[in-house]
């Protein structure tokens, strides 16, 4: 049913709200149920507010109006409100919150480059905090919206140097001959190989010479090359710290590679757990493990060494050994057992994700085999983005922007630890000498669950975390780990406050 312009018009403007509702119309969203087609009501209501889901009028925390109110102002019967809310509900997207009224939960993660679309019913791209995290739940978390993100692993975005970026990028096309334009070497320019390795050895007590630096587009394709020519080698199993990143299990499932569970205490890594697992090869995050925070300790270090030395090989996952704060710097493994271990580095958690550059170093007997899978991978990263990366490192201004960095992260750090204290008496804070986040725990009453529930809550109120148990393979403590680098102090006080909130609502761990 179409209405003239002139008809909507004097509706919109009468001044009765009796007689503005008399058609069956809402100001909540706009809604007129005299556009729905006969026999369909509940049908037309839901894919309506699935479109406010998608195109953003109603954010991820949004609350809808009671269904006896809507059903009001649309003139139909309370069923109908009540369908269309319960279709979202089993979506995903909508959940009811008891006395707090039905929120929106979650929003359809969109392709690259399109709209959001109308989903179908029965199909749902939500975070599913409540089930095994699939392979796009860190795409899903992203792309859901929020006010407050406190993802852990992000760098502070605004503080790329735009303008140090753009001078170098000036200067390095106006040295740069028609050739430079050409295919490059599948290793990497040799100008950021070169900065590769006088950074390492400045920052990471790592002697290396270029030709042992391969550049890749972060450590993600640094994971998959890992596992492409261990396999080859006859090594289908990669032991990980547990807890320990789920990205990178992920990135090693992907490929066909195990990933045993090996715990981790207070030291690091249990080196006696890793004998007993019988794998050849371990990922290790030692300068600051993800997510616990611990550094691993020296005498696990000698284990270690002892259990390589029997020809183990070790993954160092040197992901944001730079941001410390409290504690003096811990040397690469790679320093020790430079024929033992592949040391993977990269700019995401300096610079910026979005810039997809890394490095590997790996033994003499697999360089070969490295170089290999990187060229019949890409033929190697773009040049222009190495040249203008190594001109940042080598005139000084990469190391300038970490000193100020290292100072910004260190407020945010203290208003976190400030806010948890607060808002969040019973947590634990575990990690806080370095990195870029923090896990906090909960006591032992904290059942199975409980942090992804938590999560799930906060996210409903518009605030981003990590439940702990997603970078767990063994059941442990739960609790949830806190990015703080990329928010303000303002911000990061609120957002812990909302997990305050949460948990005084009734909301587990209790």
């Amino acid at each position: 049913m179409h209405r003239s312009n002139e008809e909507c018009f004097e509706r919109s403007i009468s001044a009765d709200p009796a007689e503005a509702t008399a058609g069956g119309a809402s100001d909540f969203l706009q809604l007129d149920m005299g556009d729905a087609p006969a026999g369909g009501r509940a049908d037309w209501l839901a894919g309506q507010l699935r479109r406010a889901i998608a195109d953003g009028r109603l954010p991820v925390g949004s609350k809808l109006p009671a269904t006896r109110v809507l059903a009001a102002e649309l003139r139909v019967s309370r069923g109908v409100v009540t369908e269309a809310y319960r279709r979202l509900g089993e979506d995903g997207q909508l959940a009811g919150r008891g006395r707090g009224g039905t929120v929106v939960v979650a929003a359809p993660v969109p392709a690259v480059g399109e709209e959001r679309p109308e989903k179908a019913p029965g199909h749902s791209t939500a975070v599913a905090f409540g089930a095994v995290p699939g392979a796009d739940v860190f795409d899903a978390l992203r792309a859901a919206p929020a006010r407050i993100d406190l993802s852990p692993g992000v760098p502070d975005l605004a503080a790329f140097p735009r303008a140090a970026w753009l001078r170098a990028e000036r200067a390095v096309l106006a040295d740069l001959p028609a050739a430079g334009f050409g295919y490059g070497d599948p290793r990497g320019t040799p100008a950021l190989r070169r900065a590769v390795a006088n950074w390492l050895a400045r920052y990471r007590g790592l002697r290396a010479h270029p030709d042992e630096v391969l550049i890749v587009s972060g450590t993600a394709q640094a994971l998959g090359l890992i596992a492409q020519v261990f396999s080859r080698d006859g090594i289908g199993a990669v032991a990980v710290e547990d807890p320990g990143s789920l990205g990178v299990r992920q990135h090693l499932a992907h490929w066909g590679v195990a990933t045993p569970p090996v715990p981790v205490d207070e030291e690091g890594i249990r080196v006696e757990a890793l004998r007993a697992s019988g794998a050849r090869a371990v990922l290790l995050t030692p300068a600051h493990q993800f997510p616990t925070g611990v550094v691993l300790g020296g005498g696990r270090r000698r284990e270690l060494m002892g259990w390589a030395a029997e020809g183990g090989l070790i993954v160092e996952d040197d992901y944001d050994a730079e941001h410390r704060y409290d504690r003096a710097p811990v040397p690469a493994l790679r320093s020790l057992l430079p024929e033992q271990v592949c040391y993977a580095g990269s700019v995401s958690k300096l610079l910026a994700p979005a810039l997809r550059v890394g490095w590997l170093l790996a033994p003499a007997a697999y360089r070969e085999a490295f170089v290999d899978a990187k060229r019949f991978a890409d033929l190697g990263n773009a040049v222009l983005p190495q040249l203008v990366l190594a001109r940042l490192m080598e005139s000084g201004e990469l190391e300038r922007g970490l000193r100020l960095l290292r100072r910004r992260h260190r407020r945010r750090r203290d208003a976190m630890i400030a806010a948890i204290a607060d808002r969040l008496p019973g947590a634990t804070v575990h990690g806080a000498a370095a990195g870029l986040h923090l896990t906090i725990t909960f006591g032992d009453e904290a059942g199975p669950g409980a942090d992804t529930e938590l999560a799930a809550a906060a996210l409903a109120r518009g605030v981003k975390v990590h439940p702990l148990s997603w970078h767990a393979q063994r059941p442990y403590r739960q609790g949830l780990v806190l990015g703080y680098a990329a928010r303000s102090p303002g911000e990061i006080a609120e957002g812990v406050g909302v997990l305050g909130e949460a948990l005084a609502s009734g909301v587990p761990p209790r």
